[in-house]
Order: structure tokens, then sequence, then C-alpha cells
């Protein structure tokens, strides 16, 4: 099982874009601060600054004032999640899960979907590999709910298809002849976690999960031998 890191340069360049924007602002923060002050030692006794705009300019230096410290504060709570995604993306290594898609690997001779039916229906299920062939079909009918189906690998005529990636397809009709809606979760072993883009993905075989795609959680329990 292997981890895929984050590209350092978008971290870099993001880290960076994010400092050089906090440091115009503290600029002209600064700026701003010696402007009124100047201001106020160089105003004209006889003709002061008006008490309405010398209120509004305070107004203004207050609220560039509080944007820094909120962004300030957003800026940590991002790592904070990120860092919280990232160590419970880390614990589904190794573990098996079941999550929303049609895509499910087969191995040692065994493929798992779980299919759910909103009312009893006429099914052709279709198993295609990797370039779309279609290599196992059934007829078969549904009932209501959520099942399991599990390929052995055995094609339509008979021999056994590679271990890999496969897909099902599920065509249903109920009593009436109108078309049936199957949805369909697979069942598989996080592989590893991508860590490339924003937010971290498992790998479950070839395909790329968000964490909230997961429905269901799975560990091989084990148990201490006795002497």
């Amino acid at each position: 099982m292997a981890v895929t890191s984050a590209t350092q340069t978008a971290a870099t360049t993001t880290s960076a874009a994010s400092a050089t924007t906090r440091s115009t602002i503290a600029s002209n923060f600064d700026t701003f601060l010696q402007l009124l002050t100047t201001q106020l030692k160089n105003q004209n006794p006889l003709d002061p600054l008006d008490t309405n705009q010398f209120t509004q300019q305070l107004v203004q230096f207050a609220g560039v004032e509080q944007q820094l410290r909120t962004n300030d504060s957003l800026e940590a709570l991002v790592k904070l999640n990120q860092s919280s995604q990232l160590s419970t993306a880390m614990n589904y290594v190794g573990a098996t899960i079941t999550a929303d898609g049609a895509t499910s690997a087969l191995k040692q001779g065994v493929a798992t979907w779980y299919v759910t039916a909103p009312r009893a229906a006429s099914a052709t299920i279709n198993i295609q590999d990797s370039t779309g062939n279609v290599v196992f079909t059934q007829e078969t009918t549904m009932e209501a709910g959520t099942s399991s189906f599990t390929w052995d690998g055995k094609k339509s005529d008979g021999t056994t298809a590679p271990e890999g990636q496969y897909t099902i397809k599920i065509n249903a009709k109920d009593a009436t002849g109108a078309g049936v809606t199957i949805s369909t979760q697979f069942s598989g072993v996080v592989d590893a976690v991508d860590l490339s883009g924003s937010e971290p993905l498992l790998m479950v075989g070839t395909a790329l999960l968000t964490l909230d795609k997961v429905k269901a959680v799975q560990r091989a329990s084990t148990t201490t031998p006795t002497e």
C-alpha cells in the first residue's frame, strides 16, 4: 500500500501568494495610519478636520484591522480542517469500504456490488470491462430495497475474466413496462490516499473517491493467538 504525496510546488505557490497578499494589506494599513497621523499634525487650526470625516476614516482604519485578523483566523481554520481530513483519510488505508459507484475490482474471482431498486423490477445486468466491452450478461428479477450482486469472474462464454476493474450496468423495468432507476454501490479495499489535490482522495483500485462518498467501512477482525 502506498501514499501519493501532495506536490510541494502548489503548496509553496499558495503560501507565497497568501504571504504577498497579507504583506500588501499590512503595507497599505501602515500607510493609511501614517497619512492619518500626518493629516492631524498638519491640519489648519483655523479650519480643523471635519469631525464626521475624521470618524469615517477611523471606521475604515478599524475595518482594515478587523479584516486582517479575520483573514488570519480563516487561514488557521482551513489548515486545521485540512489536517483533520488528512488524518481521517489515512485511517481508511487497508479498510474495506462501500461507496457510491458502479465500478468494482475483480479479485480472486469475486467482484461485489450493492444494488438498490425503488420497486420490484425485471432487470438485465451487464458487466463491462475497462474498455467498455460487455463480458457478462444475466437476466434476473429484483425486489424493492437493497441487495448484493456478486460476480464470480466467469464470462458469458465460460472463460475466466482477468482481475481488474469492471463496471455494472443495469436496465430494469417494472410490471407496467416503465423504466426503473437502479442505484449502485461497490465494495473494495482502500489501497492508498492521493494527497495531490485540495482534498484527500481514497484510492480503491483505479477509482478515486472523496470521503463523503463512503457509505460503510469494515476492517478485518484480528484475533490474539492463544497458547
